[in-house]
């Protein structure tokens, strides 16, 4: 990927993630299920389309910032969070990576979540790690973190 598309795709997601943080920022101050559910498929769950979107926003390309953090994690995974206080368990890393990627998501409507692997790069080196990042597919909620597998799958 050229130098020029990726600052672009950098770009659009952070503008991206600005607009669904406004959008679900609103969701929220309006506390209508009919709000956060506009975008939803026929059967009140969260789409793999808007889940990707969620994740770039929440991830952008360094981090989720205090906000995200506040906001659009789940109260489970906060706590979770706050017992590796010298591990960042949202990024499953001791710092801040030089650029995070969300892969393809996939989604199990019988288990209301979805999911996707994120891959975080490191320093000037090919370096890359991997985690999955989970959401709740509950279109009647707003988008939530619900749980981080630090373990990079097969």
């Amino acid at each position: 990927m050229s130098v020029v598309m990726r600052s672009l795709r950098s770009r659009a997601a952070v503008a991206g993630g600005c607009v669904a943080a406004l959008g679900l920022g609103f969701a929220l101050a309006a506390g209508s299920p009919a709000s956060a559910a506009a975008q939803t498929d026929p059967n009140g769950r969260y789409t793999a389309e808007e889940i990707h979107h969620f994740l770039e926003g929440f991830y952008g390309n360094h981090g989720p910032r205090a906000w995200e953090r506040e906001h659009l994690v789940s109260d489970q995974l906060k706590e979770q969070a706050a017992q590796t206080p010298d591990f960042d368990l949202l990024l499953c890393a001791q710092n801040q990576p030089r650029d995070i990627e969300v892969g393809e998501v996939t989604t199990a409507q019988s288990a209301r979540v979805g999911w996707a692997t994120i891959t975080t790069r490191w320093g000037q080196a090919p370096k890359t790690r991997t985690f999955t990042a989970y959401v709740d597919l509950d279109g009647s909620r707003p988008l939530q973190l619900l749980k981080v597998d630090c373990e990079p799958g097969d």
